[in-house]
């Protein structure tokens, strides 16, 4: 699974960890998060992300 890193922060998705802090479960790909879902460090939306 592909790990995504947020450009202005440096937060780094990782799809076999999830984001507990916003709902996220283990296995859930990058590109499966909703719309909406923000980075948990900073706040961007998904756009300011960048695969690693």
């Amino acid at each position: 699974m592909k790990k995504y890193v947020c450009d202005i922060c440096g937060y780094v998705y990782d799809p076999e960890e999830g984001d507990d802090a916003g709902g996220i479960d283990a296995g859930i790909e990058f590109k499966d998060l909703p719309e909406d879902w923000i980075c948990p460090v900073c706040g961007v939306g998904k756009d300011e992300f960048s695969e690693e």
